[in-house]
Order: C-alpha cells, then sequence, then structure tokens
C-alpha cells in the first residue's frame, strides 16, 4: 500500500508516520516529489489497516498497490530512478551507449574496441570475462584474466565496466574490478544471486530472461531493491518466440510498458534481439524511437573471428554510424517534445 502525504507536509509529519508504520514491523520506502511524498507500505496489508495511518491530519489517503512489484513500481517511486556510473548517468535523457565484444579475448582485442566505441561516443564498455554457453565445449571466456584486460582498457579510456556474474562465489572478485554487474538472461530468476548482488551498492544490469513475462522480469528486479540496492538498469534483450529467422524476436513493447509500470531505467539489447548484425542498427534506432534510455551492443574489431557471437556483433565501423544514426533520432526527439510542451 502506499500513503499520499498532504501537498506541504513536514518532515515532521512524514517521519511521525513512518515511524508508526516501522513500530508494527512494516517496511517503508519514502519518495518526495516536488509537491507530495508517498510513503510505500511493505508487509501485510491487514496490518496497515488496523493503524489509524488515513486519520493523521497530515495523510492525505491511503491506496492499495495491486502490483506484486512493490519497490519497483511507479506508484511507489512515481519519479524516474537515475543510476550514476563513473560520469555518465542513466536515465538522464541521453542515450546511454554500452558497447564492446561478447568475449573480452586478449588484452590487445579489448584495449582495440574500448578505443575504438569510445571515440564513437560510448559511455560503458562490455565484454564477457565468464560466458554462459548453451554448449559446455564452447569457449566460456578467460575469467579473472578477462577482467584484468577489462580493467587495463579501462585505466586506457576512463570507460567504466560492465560484466556478466554468473555465481555468487565470484562475487567479490567482480565487484573489484567491474563497475556494472550483469544479470544474464538465464539467470534471471536466480534468486540466490539476485539477493547477492543486492547486497552491494554496485549498479545492476538486470536482462530479462528468455520468456519471462514483465512482470517475472519487474519481480527480479524486486528482488535486488529489497535488498537495499536501488541502481537497477533493465534490460530488454528479446524473448523467445516461434520465429527462427532471428536469434530472438526483440519486444520493443516492453520499453513504454514497463516504463509505464515501474521508475526503473530501460535500455534495449538489438544484438541478442535478433542476432544478426544486418539487422542491429535498425533496431537500436526502434528501441530509441520507442523510448528506451540507451543501448547495449556487441562491437568486435573482425567479427568472423570473434570466439563468439561474432554473428550479431557490430565491426567498430558500423556502430560509428549506429551511434550517429540513434543520437540524431534522440535528440529529434527532444525537439518535438520541447515543440509540444510549448504549445501546451
Amino acid at each position: 500500500m502506499i500513503v499520499v502525504m498532504k501537498e506541504g507536509a513536514t518532515q515532521e509529519e512524514i517521519q511521525a508516520v513512518a515511524d508508526l508504520l516501522r513500530a508494527k514491523g512494516l517496511g517503508v520506502h519514502i519518495s518526495q516529489g516536488e509537491e507530495k511524498t508517498i510513503i510505500g507500505v511493505i508487509g501485510q496489508k491487514e496490518r496497515v489497516r488496523e493503524l489509524p495511518v488515513e486519520s493523521m491530519p497530515a495523510v492525505e489517503k491511503v491506496v492499495p498497490v495491486s502490483n506484486p512489484f512493490k519497490l519497483a513500481s511507479r506508484a511507489f517511486h512515481p519519479q524516474d530512478t537515475l543510476v550514476t556510473v563513473g560520469n555518465h548517468v542513466v536515465g538522464s535523457g541521453e542515450p546511454t551507449i554500452i558497447a564492446g565484444p561478447c568475449s573480452v579475448e586478449s588484452l590487445e582485442q579489448i584495449i582495440e574496441v574500448a578505443e575504438g566505441v569510445k571515440r564513437s561516443g560510448a559511455h560503458m564498455l562490455r565484454g564477457g570475462a565468464f560466458k554462459p554457453r548453451s554448449s559446455p565445449y564452447s569457449f566460456q571466456g578467460l575469467g579473472e584474466t578477462g577482467l584484468q584486460y577489462l580493467a587495463a582498457a579501462r585505466e586506457r579510456t576512463g570507460l567504466p565496466i560492465v560484466s556478466e556474474i554468473m555465481e555468487i562465489d565470484t562475487l567479490s572478485m567482480m565487484c573489484e574490478y567491474v563497475d556494472v554487474l550483469q544479470i544474464g538472461a538465464r539467470n534471471m530468476q536466480n534468486y540466490p544471486l539476485l539477493r547477492a548482488v543486492g547486497k552491494t551498492q554496485k549498479p545492476i544490469l538486470l536482462k530479462r530472461g528468455l520468456a519471462a513475462t514483465m512482470e517475472e522480469w519487474l519481480m527480479s528486479a524486486e528482488y535486488v531493491l529489497s535488498e537495499g540496492n536501488p541502481n537497477v538498469i533493465l534490460c530488454e534483450r528479446g524473448i523467445r518466440t516461434f520465429e527462427t529467422y532471428t536469434r530472438n524476436t526483440l519486444d520493443l513493447n516492453a520499453v513504454p510498458v514497463v516504463q509505464n509500470l515501474s521508475h526503473l531505467p530501460v535500455i534495449v539489447d538489438p544484438s541478442h534481439g535478433v542476432g544478426k548484425w544486418q539487422f542491429v542498427t535498425a533496431m537500436a534506432r526502434a528501441g530509441i524511437a520507442a523510448g528506451a534510455n540507451g543501448l547495449i551492443v556487441e562491437v568486435h574489431p573482425n567479427p568472423k573471428e570473434a570466439f563468439s557471437d561474432g554473428d550479431q556483433s557490430l565491426t567498430l565501423e558500423s556502430f560509428e554510424t549506429m551511434v550517429k544514426e540513434v543520437n540524431r533520432i534522440a535528440q529529434a526527439l527532444d525537439t518535438q517534445e520541447v515543440a509540444f510542451a510549448g504549445r501546451h
């Protein structure tokens, strides 16, 4: 449930309500807007009903929240969440561009990619050191050596690192090297892992599962948020459908729907969404046009020789073209919004 405070409620009045709720063992999340404050209440609704909250002078109303995800819900947190990574803010308006190879293959490779994507406008460097692969015989990543190479690329370029964590045992190691912990599609419902990364304050990039509903996706985000980590970035990466010509079906419906349901920023992964480099730029443009807060794409200096996912990787040259095109779309959308606001 949420408690809506009256406009002009003082900090003392807000704190009095929060203290009353906490005294009954209820969780409290306070979201202060420009005009009103909303107090999200976590716990059994029967306990809330027993309390004289609605009769308190500074309380406007008490509203039940039907969504099972509470902390991720826009009802609990009306303002958009901004996630700071290094000097960049995800969700601030400028599209966030995360780019790099599927797998870290060598120091020379990751530095070449890092320097190239930074020149083209990337804000973060992605790269897999631990790789979940369908076949046990496929390349599984370089492990900690790959993380060390990523750290060297960050030292050279200043780009923060995004890399996937696969198991709890590697969490301390990953936190030592990585700026953003990625939860891959196969681990979206690995609840012990979600709880573990939730205990850190590292930004979490949470990819949607292969066949997950939007509610299941947001419930996974809820696990991270419930452990005290507010820094969650959602990533739509395509879902499995009957279509076989593309690797997955990039569900761009998810962008506006989830932005309506949740305050968390949403980015799009067109590389996994279609699985063929020829269509990645088109779907990147579509993702930004749909309102996504950014993109994560795979880039390799020589995709034909990539250890993994070469078919869906852009070259450095095609990545540069993609960035220019999506930035033009973002600028056009900003201009349209300003013009619309001016007419009203």
